[in-house]
């Protein structure tokens, strides 16, 4: 059975929607945001700090394992075969998995304003790529209830291609509009921000002595005389040498100049960045600001990088997987921050109580298994639970 029945698996008979290019094509062209950038606009992609909080979300999404899982009897269990291994392991040819996942959730989260394209190749009903669409080249369409989407021109209905969102636009829930007015505020205000710290660090007039001399003096009337003055009363020979001067004729004044303190900059940018880690919804000390706080990661794996791992793996559910039993799941789990004596106890003490074997906790703690340790055991002389009733000491 064919994974995506309504096209064929060659494009030669495919129609070609709106060629030439649209205002809504142009509208998501880098020339469009060239020109407004030129008028003042700061683009979220071109903002640090922006880039490197979405960056952060990438990297650790794309460091989860894609599980595919199935529902049986006994409870979800994870299934092995070609399936789970191109989707985890190749999805495609070009690069690896992890740089799959990344550019599909920086095209998320930066680089599509919300929405992530990704177009499936199969050969006989078997999938062989997955191909992320860069933003420049797909153009989405209302269309009756729906819509439509071109990538370079030719026309894909919704189910023929993984479309990925981020905070659906309430009056079209098909189409993501990803960070929005709150982000585009702090990408202007960050990039102000630097304007300033640049313009005051490179100013010319903020001398830290200032010479009065007599301005009658006509040796001091033009730039070569008040140089040769300083060549020779102020030029020393040596680091730290004192000057000696005519107490008549010159009176120095040490003056102490602004710094970016003084003008609250430091504490304007560390704001900002607070800010910009709340729109994005990462950790402050993720972009530079206060240390490292267990509680705070673990929060952000839980919320966060969660909620758009959900999406993935749901639209990826649902386009990718044939079996109403099947579904994909990525492993939060491995993301939360355990310490090697939380591992130890948490996994240790389930050893003890017959529910996971040694090998399991082996694996956690990511060791080799062993021989003899996949039975479950208890803690009572560590039996196999089965000989638990034959106890001699249970026995009359």
């Amino acid at each position: 059975m064919p994974l995506f029945k309504k096209r064929k698996e060659t494009r030669d008979n495919l129609t070609i929607a709106n060629p030439a290019p649209s205002l809504l094509a142009w509208l998501n062209s880098d020339d469009f945001l060239g020109d407004a950038e030129r008028l003042g606009y700061t683009s979220l992609k071109n903002c640090p700090e922006i880039i490197t909080a979405c960056r952060v979300i990438a990297e650790q999404i794309s460091n989860m394992t894609l599980y595919l899982m199935a529902n049986t009897d006994r409870g979800d269990v994870r299934i092995v075969n070609e399936l789970s291994y191109k989707l985890d392991v190749n999805p495609n040819p070009l690069y690896t998995r992890k740089l799959f996942i990344m550019a599909v959730v920086m095209n998320l989260l930066l680089y599509g304003d919300g929405n992530s394209v990704v177009l499936p190749h199969t050969n006989g009903g078997i999938l062989t790529e997955l191909e992320p669409v860069e933003p420049s080249r797909v153009v989405f369409y209302p269309e009756g209830k729906g819509y439509y989407l071109t990538i370079d021109g030719i026309r894909y209905e919704p189910d023929e291609v993984l479309h990925f969102r981020l905070n659906p636009d309430p009056r079209r829930l098909w189409l993501g509009q990803g960070i929005k007015v709150s982000g585009r505020l702090v990408s202007d205000s960050l990039a102000k921000t630097t304007r300033t710290v640049n313009d005051f660090n490179s100013r010319q007039y903020k001398p830290n002595v200032i010479i009065k001399v007599d301005a009658s003096d006509e040796g001091f009337a033009s730039p070569e005389g008040r140089g040769k003055l300083l060549d020779s009363y102020f030029k020393s020979r040596r680091a730290g040498e004192p000057w000696l001067i005519p107490m008549d004729k010159f009176d120095v004044t040490t003056v102490k100049p602004l710094t970016l303190q003084d003008l609250a900059i430091n504490d304007t940018i560390t704001d900002l960045k607070e800010f910009a880690a709340a729109v994005v919804g990462v950790p402050p000390f993720c972009l530079g600001v206060g240390a490292y706080n267990k509680e705070q990661w673990n929060n952000f794996i839980q919320t966060s990088v969660r909620s758009i791992a959900t999406e993935l793996q749901q639209e990826m559910t649902s386009k990718l997987i044939l079996s109403p039993k099947w579904y994909l799941k990525f492993n939060t789990l491995s993301l939360y921050d355990y310490s090697i004596t939380d591992i130890s106890a948490v996994y240790g003490g389930l050893y003890n109580q017959g529910i996971i074997t040694g090998n399991e906790v082996r694996d956690r703690l990511g060791l080799e298994p062993l021989d003899g340790l996949d039975e479950l055991v208890r803690l009572e002389n560590f039996i196999p639970i089965s000989e638990t009733g034959n106890q001699s000491k249970l026995q009359d």
